[in-house]
């Protein structure tokens, strides 16, 4: 096949606008994304969310917010240097090494703005629900295969897609209006629900719902990513994209693991080891005195090294990554491989198994698959019988959803008729909310505390 060509995979062009914006120096296209990504409530409200450690008492400790400013840093880092090499060794126009930094950090920023309450404790506690509550066997009958495959399969990767292109800034067509070349960038999984599983490098997960799907084509059509399989909808994924997935998985592999240090559950010693077995011996190291400011330090170096062999890894395979001969991460084929694996062992036998996150993570499925009992069941009765006819409970259920998700004005026919639309629509009210609203939501609406009272 063909290669993709990058003057197309670095299109301006934005989502749901006819014409291409002015390349403006100084401030591109895609700075723009950035600024519209970190000024949304969607992004804000990632302050609250879990990125290991669940509603945290140590204020040293990461969310999801903080994860993924962390990683638009070494996103940036990476574009703009990939952007050296594609400049030097293509004609870009007027393009220049900032703007694929830029690219590659607005991505990165936005790389979880999808992630439901408790991130991926949260999308399993969706599929559960999907798959055993008697109020979601309402909605099977009613949705085709590849919809209910968008259920059973819930992916925060595809939300936030949806979150980027139609949920924030909701008047416009296209939502937030990206480009088309972040927007390709941001989608690790390009393929539908009914792909996930297919051997291919790409169909581990999917990254966008059928309501979205249109939106997808389009940003593939403009960017000129190649279509694999056309029975299941899965296209190559833009080059860019590894380089969003590589700044995702050097930052929590080793960020995650310094949080571990910070709480007591990783030693410094055994930090020490496994961060030096990225970077090789550091003398500096050895003249501090305080345990955190050394792993500080060390954080650092490993997070500059791994940079500069990401780097050359993509700048070895950028080539088969246009025509799709490349398709593992970036992350396997680079020299500290085998000492990440190492610290992604180590989280997961004394990180990620920390009592208290498992704890919160358990409670986490009761208070998901409640509010998406309640709302589900209440969205249905209105959609239904009418606000008239309907019980006197979900009435005051629905009162209680955002007026974006009542499916009124223009989405109105839709909501009333879709099972499909109005689950999603409960799935956006209950994934927005932060870990702290929806512990909160879940308790009132419960009877287990009312406003005013902890």
């Amino acid at each position: 096949m063909p290669p993709m060509e990058w003057k197309q995979l670095l299109s301006h062009k934005r989502l749901g606008k006819d014409q291409c914006p002015e390349l403006v120096r100084g401030r591109s296209p895609f700075q723009q994304d950035y600024d519209r990504i970190i000024f949304s409530s969607a992004f804000r409200r990632l302050q609250d969310k879990t990125q290991v450690f669940p509603l945290a008492e140590n204020d040293y400790i990461r969310t999801r917010l903080t994860h993924s400013l962390e990683a638009s840093c070494v996103g940036r880092s990476l574009g703009s240097l990939a952007g050296v090499h594609l400049c030097a060794n293509y004609d870009l126009g007027a393009l220049e090494p900032a703007d694929v930094g830029a690219i590659v950090a607005a991505a990165s920023l936005a790389h979880d703005i999808g992630n439901p309450p408790l991130g991926h404790s949260g999308e399993e506690a969706i599929r559960h629900w999907f798959m055993n509550s008697p109020i979601a066997a309402a909605f099977k009958d009613k949705l085709s295969h590849a919809e209910k495959a968008d259920i059973e399969q819930y992916e925060g990767n595809a939300q936030g897609f949806r979150v980027l292109t139609r949920l924030q800034m909701p008047d416009n067509k296209g939502g937030m209006q990206l480009s088309c070349a972040t927007l390709g960038a941001f989608v690790k999984y390009p393929g539908e629900s009914t792909a996930v599983g297919i051997p291919d490098a790409f169909s581990k997960k999917f990254n966008f719902f059928q309501h979205d799907k249109a939106a997808f084509e389009e940003v593939a059509d403009v960017t000129g990513l190649i279509k694999l399989d056309a029975a299941n909808d899965i296209w190559l994924r833009h080059p860019l994209a590894f380089l969003v997935e590589a700044a995702d998985d050097v930052c929590y592999t080793i960020i995650d693991f310094e949080d571990g240090h910070q709480l007591g559950l990783i030693s410094y010693d055994e930090l020490e080891r496994a961060y030096t077995d990225i970077t090789g011996p550091l003398k500096r190291e050895l003249e501090m005195q305080e345990n955190q400011r050394k792993a500080e330090f060390l954080r650092a170096m490993a997070l500059n090294t791994l940079i500069e062999q990401l780097n050359e890894c993509f700048i070895a395979n950028e080539s088969k990554m246009l025509t799709g001969e490349f398709t593992r991460s970036l992350t396997d084929e680079i020299p500290a491989a085998a000492a990440l694996k190492y610290i992604i062992k180590r989280s997961r036998e004394d990180v990620y198994s920390y009592r208290r996150a498992i704890e919160i993570e358990v409670a986490g499925y009761e208070f998901t698959t409640g509010l998406l009992d309640v709302f589900s069941a209440a969205v249905n009765d209105i959609a239904e019988n009418g606000e008239n006819k309907a019980s006197y409970k979900s009435r005051k259920i629905f009162a209680l959803l955002p007026e974006q998700f009542r499916g009124k004005g223009d989405d109105a026919h839709e909501w009333k008729s879709s099972y499909y639309v109005r689950l999603l629509n409960v799935l956006d009210f209950i994934c927005g909310m932060t870990d702290s609203y929806a512990v909160s939501l879940y308790k009132k609406i419960k009877g287990i505390s009312l406003p005013g009272m902890p």
